[in-house]
């Protein structure tokens, strides 16, 4: 079972787990703000690669400062829990938004142009994502991409 508190995050909610940890929304109680947390789980954190990896994703999305990437704020280790505090982002996945239906034309030309964007900027600083699909992309409220999970990133 997860702890109430890693470090100075409040764990509130998990939001979901893939295959380089689980996601939780947290309160950073320096700041006050919500970030996500991603924990990489305490049966493979004595797996070097799989750390090594982890530590590699975190690198990766810090290094870009582009709108359409979520921010990494910290990399850590807490009580043998080793972490990645990030943006939260609130919205929608794209998967969820399409959902088996089709979008507006002019819609996959404006989510399309800002994942290229991100992309471009990853791909400038040498950072191939190398897993880009609809779970990874989030729509905020306001409109904007945010493209997600740098988890396979080289």
């Amino acid at each position: 079972m997860l702890k109430e508190t890693i470090s100075h995050y409040r764990i509130l909610e998990k939001l979901g787990a893939g295959g380089m940890g689980e996601v939780y929304l947290a309160e950073d109680t320096n700041l006050g703000r919500a970030v996500a947390l991603k924990i990489l789980p305490t049966d493979v954190a004595h797996d070097r690669e799989r750390l090594r990896r982890f530590l590699q994703e975190a690198r990766a999305a810090a290094a870009l400062h582009h709108p359409n990437v979520a921010h990494i704020y910290e990399i850590g280790e807490f009580d043998g829990i080793n972490f990645i505090a990030m943006e939260y982002v609130e919205g929608q996945i794209l998967d969820a938004k399409i959902n088996h239906h089709p979008l507006d034309v002019g819609e996959v030309i404006a989510i399309g142009i800002e994942v290229a964007a991100a992309l471009t900027e990853a791909h400038a600083k040498g950072i191939t994502h190398r897993d880009i699909k609809p779970t990874n992309i989030i729509l905020t409220p306001r409109g904007e991409v945010k493209v997600l999970d740098f988890g396979l990133a080289k």
